[in-house]
């Protein structure tokens, strides 16, 4: 199995909730690990750093291998610079030579970042340097000069921001439908396809037992020692049975602090009185099928929406 997220999935704040999930599956009898990549490791010529999670049976997981780095990736210039001339523009060597860095992750123009954009604001600034318009998307490669903004320089096009996302017209082929929003937002929302490929063979390695076989073990408890003592414990624990049981020295405002981010994703009992302050694990917030949830209505009456 392979999960990928955004790089806030892999912050302090969802530590617990990446535990339960790696709870879940060793009682399934899967073996898993979270691991940070960077899409410009893979060829990719994005800044685009994806949460991902392997799993699979303990007997498969002894060969699997997180895919190596395959060196640098090429610069937007170097990407776009053939489809920037396409139609003629004098200045396309020049704007090659200027776009000298790999492109800031590509949004997709979702609802939180507007329309067919480039991004929020330091995406803007980061595109600019390269001198690139990142307030929309052009139909078409610039011919002359006028049909840009020089001091901002010429907009990408669907098609470009599809090479800065991994695709080609070689090895990783796709075509893209709709119109140039629609079109824009399945490309900025995509998983890049070199990374997906350097995945999917390590996965196909350790599944047919052709990778090399390895002996470490996986420290599945390491994402939040506070929710480990509380899961294991199965009561209330006060501040001094947590400082024992996880071997933290927490000063009394940090454990606060960490009890109230687990809170957001688990229901969290607070024991109050005569004795010292206490606090119990309970059941997981997030919704995974019960009929009780907040959200059940919702998701039945929008499941066929839903991907």
């Amino acid at each position: 199995m392979l999960l990928e997220n955004v790089r806030g999935l892999s912050m302090p704040r969802f530590a617990g909730y990446r535990q339960h999930v790696l709870d879940q599956l060793q009682k399934f009898g899967y073996a898993a690990e979270w691991k940070l990549l960077q899409a410009s490791d893979y060829g990719v010529p994005q800044l685009r750093p994806r949460f991902v999670l392997v799993a699979m049976r303990d007997e498969d997981f002894a060969y699997f291998h997180w895919p190596e780095p395959v060196g640098k990736p090429p610069t937007v210039g170097e990407t776009l610079y053939e489809l920037m001339k396409a139609n003629g523009w004098a200045r396309a060597e020049e704007w090659r030579d200027r776009a000298n860095n790999i492109a800031p992750t590509i949004v997709g123009g979702s609802k939180k970042h507007g329309g067919a954009d480039l991004g929020p604001t330091r995406a803007k600034r980061a595109w600019a340097e390269m001198w690139v318009d990142a307030h929309g998307l052009a139909n078409h490669a610039p011919r002359t000069d006028e049909d840009i903004i020089i001091e901002r320089g010429p907009k990408l096009t669907v098609e470009m921001v599809k090479y800065l996302q991994g695709w080609d017209d070689d090895e990783f082929r796709w075509t893209f439908t709709g119109k140039k929003t629609s079109s824009y937002r399945q490309i900025g929302n995509a998983f890049p396809p070199p990374v997906a490929k350097a995945l999917g063979e390590a996965i196909a390695a350790a599944l047919n037992h052709t990778a090399e076989r390895h002996d470490r073990v996986l420290d599945t408890d390491r994402h939040d020692e506070i929710y480990r003592a509380l899961r294991d414990h199965g009561d209330f624990m006060t501040a001094d049975q947590i400082a024992r049981a996880t071997e933290l020295v927490l000063e009394p405002q940090e454990l606060e602090r960490r009890i109230s981010l687990l809170s957001r994703d688990f229901h969290i009992e607070v024991r109050n009185g005569k004795l010292p302050v206490a606090y119990k694990l309970g059941e997981f917030k997030a919704f995974v099928g019960q009929a009780d949830h907040a959200r059940h209505d919702r998701f039945e009456r929008y499941r066929t929406k839903i991907s």
